[in-house]
């Protein structure tokens, strides 16, 4: 036996020491699904070793679905999909891509926030424990909620585990997918993975003139098709990003009068982050919101001294 089948035959022996002892390992205990509507799958270090656990998530983001503005039929593509889960109908999972800061994300906490008091329930999962899906499947397998899987931001490159566990977790696994648990991912790539000028290269002509796309096109495109709805989001026009600005103003107190002044400035703003987006109209909104209550503030103040009566004084 050479040097290098000594090391394969140990480390083989070592993987099935590795699989003994984790068998072995009391389970961790199991989730307190009353405890929120959303929950986080983490991966921690104890003293038996990493277990992976489902984290409440306490604190909701309030975003609502009338706070999302000029992205309409997005909107009633995804609310119509998770009506349908929500009611035990068949739905499909969902992919959102497109431009950064256009609502991909938000509309899935939206759509949350919507229908959690008819059993909608949220799993966040990082890209790099989606080789967990197997897991969390068969932990809410039987649950009467139904479950979203949120795999926000996501994109891959190649050879990473996450990807094909995605794959065979979408449609590629000899068991059926659960009835009660979709997944809806968002991500700037539409294929999710990067596209290069020299796979073009790849694709081959047919005599007919058919073009059929090279082996590495047809893998990373075999991902993303696997999810039945796409859903694309695209840049704001200026109007419609100032129509966003005006809402979160008004959302913070500020009058027509107010809102007209601050045009300029959200112009501004946007112009230096080099966006348009939804996500800028709202810092854009928190910032000058705050800067108006914080010059209000002295103002009130001074006012209030001003009113008083010598003899409070």
């Amino acid at each position: 036996m050479t040097d290098l089948s000594k090391l394969e035959h140990l480390a083989d022996r070592a993987e099935s020491l590795i699989r003994r002892i984790e068998s072995l390992l009391p389970a961790p205990p199991a989730p307190d699904w009353g405890a929120a509507h959303a929950f986080r799958w983490r991966r921690r270090a104890t003293a038996l070793g990493v277990q992976a656990v489902l984290q409440p998530v306490r604190q909701l983001s309030p975003i609502r679905l009338s706070d999302l503005k000029h992205i309409d039929e997005q909107k009633q593509a995804i609310e119509r999909n998770t009506r349908q889960f929500v009611a035990g109908l068949p739905a499909n999972n969902v992919l959102l891509t497109g431009s950064r800061g256009t609502g991909k994300s938000s509309l899935i906490k939206a759509c949350l926030n919507a229908y959690a008091a008819r059993g909608l329930r949220l799993i966040e999962v990082d890209k790099d424990d989606l080789v967990d899906l197997p897991d969390i499947v068969e932990l809410v397998a039987g649950r009467p909620e139904r479950f979203i899987v949120f795999c926000d931001d996501l994109s891959f490159e190649e050879g990473e585990p996450g990807y094909k566990a995605l794959k065979v977790a979408l449609d590629g696994s000899v068991a059926a997918q659960s009835d009660n648990l979709l997944i809806y991912a968002t991500s700037n790539r539409r294929h999710l993975m990067p596209e290069y000028m020299r796979e073009n290269l790849e694709a081959k002509h047919q005599e007919d003139g058919e073009i059929h796309p090279g082996e590495t096109v047809e893998e990373k495109i075999s991902l993303s098709e696997r999810f039945g709805l796409w859903v694309s989001f695209y840049p704001f026009r200026q109007d419609d990003y100032l129509a966003i600005v005006a809402h979160w103003l008004s959302s913070f107190g500020c009058d027509e009068r107010e809102i007209e002044a601050a045009r300029a400035d959200a112009l501004r703003f946007a112009l230096e982050r080099g966006s348009r987006s939804g996500r800028v109209a709202w810092q854009f909104a928190k910032d000058w919101a705050g800067r108006r209550a914080r010059a209000a503030a002295p103002a009130a103040r001074t006012t209030a001294r001003k009113g008083r009566s010598p003899r409070a004084r």
